[in-house]
């Protein structure tokens, strides 16, 4: 397992006594202590000359100093006297994390590359801390936050991968959970590292999810990586113009090129703009501001309108004298900024074929209608998908504007049929040879078979139209040829691969040679898939096999064998 990032984190120590001088006038130098639910939790150096410990009950602490001076424990108090020095941190380093009051940590990588080193970064930031809040502070480096907690006690800065090594030899009154480590020392776990060794799950099992987290700590592995702040990005444009812009015509120029400029900065980030700020400064310092709100995506045309009719309304303004309209700026336009005031990623919302508004749509629709006066009906066409047993019969081509009605029923493909009658279902992607190829009777349409009785069956429970018995399995092929190619099929010796009428194939097919090309090696193959339709008109009847195949280069194709023809009917993507 990898180790945790390097994290760097800056200790104040005694902060509630200090937090109490900043804050209360309490002298640190004096023998202070901090009392939580009448027991020790901070304390002053001096405090500490005398004996008193953290842990130590009020009466025993005053017992061992009768000078003693007590403060309450007050977080908010330590949290607002740490604010300053969390600013000055940030001053030096970017993305501070607060731990707690007294303690907060940033990632290490970043400082350590741009001033020196690690060293280096902690001497600078104990530095800047010392001369602009007057605080003593202290720097610890390490792989994690636990770790480089502990280093900053004592002011050391572990090398990358020795953390293990150094929290091995601590007492388990480190991990910070007391009664966690009353009981590992009844146990005979008295150090991070035999509780390192323990096994995971019986540490789980035995002392629950807090010892599980406990145990990761012990191991030098952080129970979550920072959430340091990242600095926002910036997405504002601006546009400053020497000649102040008093014409309408202008501003429209202006706007075009500004809105243009927040779009492909909006795309860099994969975003795109709901609610668009628009900001102006005039020549005589005058702020203009309004916000425009859109229900869609904002695009660059529809950006370049809103910034154009905003300008527009603002130069076209009244002169102040009672006008209905607001009044004109006195002066020209020098500075132009758009803000993306709402922003979300442009993957959720995404606009039609045609664009986003009716309008659009009908535009479209009277231009196709054009290309159908001058070139005729057939010229422009729409797919309708429908049924059938083949690919090329799913599909209808309907010229635009008829209705869009498929010219067979099409109802959903229904899962296959637990009987002996049933086409086999393969995987619509052939992986590799298979050995046995299945021998089922053909699936005669609008027989009175089994697999055609139990089609009805699940039909009537499920839509209103026939089944299509023998139809290929989705996914459907990337590409069907308008005609089918020939195509010759030979096995591993070179002989012509034969379907009988009994479904047996002569041997697996090994080569495809399509039309005058070059032998393909055929990798994998499933099939065949049986239709016998229209046998009760001999003038109509059509019989044929159809087969998937994979060949070496990854091509994937739908192969059909009719009358002892080989044709190549798609081709899968």
């Amino acid at each position: 397992m990898s180790a945790p990032p390097r994290a760097l984190l800056l200790w104040c120590p005694d902060w509630p006594v200090l937090a109490a001088e900043i804050v209360d006038g309490v002298p640190a130098t004096d023998p202070v202590v901090v009392l939580h639910a009448n027991r020790v939790v901070a304390c002053s150096e001096r405090a500490r000359a005398e004996g008193i410990r953290r842990g130590l009950r009020r009466r025993e602490a005053q017992g061992r100093c009768p000078q003693l001076t007590v403060v309450d424990h007050d977080p908010g108090r330590d949290a607002r006297a740490f604010e300053p020095v969390v600013a000055a941190v940030e001053e030096v380093v970017a993305g501070v994390e607060v731990v707690r009051p007294g303690a907060c940590v940033t990632a290490a990588r970043g400082p350590s590359r741009y001033l020196g080193g690690e060293e280096a970064a902690a001497e600078r930031i104990v530095e800047h801390v010392a001369q602009s809040c007057a605080v003593e502070s202290q720097v610890g480096i390490a792989d994690g936050v636990f770790a480089a907690g502990l280093a900053a006690r004592e002011g050391r800065i572990l090398p990358p991968g020795g953390t293990p090594e150094f929290l091995a030899g601590r007492p388990v009154e480190a991990l910070g959970r007391p009664a966690l480590a009353d009981l590992l020392r009844r146990l005979g776990v008295r150090t991070l590292g035999d509780f390192a060794a323990l096994p995971a799950g019986d540490v789980l099992a035995r002392f629950g999810f807090d010892g599980a987290l406990a145990h990761r700590l012990a191991a030098g592995r952080d129970d979550r990586p920072l959430a340091v702040r990242q600095p926002p990005v910036d997405l504002t444009v601006t546009a400053d113009h020497d000649e102040p812009i008093e014409r309408v015509d202008a501003a429209a120029f202006a706007a075009r090129t500004l809105a243009e400029r927040l779009h492909e900065r909006l795309a860099a980030y994969g975003l795109a703009c709901t609610r668009l700020g628009i900001e102006a400064v005039t020549a005589h310092g005058q702020e203009l501001h309004r916000v425009w709100r859109h229900d869609g995506l904002l695009t660059a045309a529809a950006i370049a309108d809103r910034v154009r009719w905003q300008l527009d309304g603002w130069l076209s303004g009244s002169n102040g004298r009672g006008g209905a309209r607001p009044a004109r700026p006195t002066a020209g336009i020098i500075r132009l900024r758009l803000v993306p005031d709402g922003v979300l990623a442009q993957a959720g919302l995404q606009p039609g074929l045609w664009g986003e508004t009716g309008a659009e749509r009908e535009r479209a629709h009277r231009a196709l209608s054009r290309v159908q006066g001058i070139l005729g009906p057939e010229a422009v066409v729409t797919a309708v998908l429908g049924g059938g047993r083949s690919p090329a019969e799913q599909v209808r081509l309907v010229p635009w504007g008829d209705e869009r009605v498929p010219a067979r029923p099409g109802p959903p493909p229904l899962p296959a049929l637990a009987s002996p009658d049933a086409a086999p279902a393969a995987p619509p992607v052939p992986v590799g040879p298979v050995p046995v190829v299945p021998s089922s009777p053909a699936v005669r349409a609008g027989s009175g078979g089994a697999a055609a009785r139990a089609g009805r069956r699940a039909g009537r429970d499920r839509v209103a139209e026939p089944p299509w018995p023998g139809r290929i399995p989705p996914p459907s092929p990337a590409v069907v040829l308008p005609t089918p190619l020939p195509a010759e099929v030979h096995d591993a010796s070179g002989q012509p691969v034969v379907v009988s009428a009994r479904l047996a194939v002569s041997a697996p097919p090994a080569r495809l040679t399509v039309g005058t090309g070059r032998p393909a090696d055929i990798s994998g193959w499933v099939g065949p898939w049986p239709v016998d339709e229209r046998w009760w008109a001999p003038a109509e009847a059509r019989r044929r096999a159809r087969f998937q195949v994979c060949l070496a280069d990854g091509t994937a194709l739908l192969l059909a064998v009719e009358g002892g023809q080989w044709l190549v009917e798609a081709i899968y993507d």
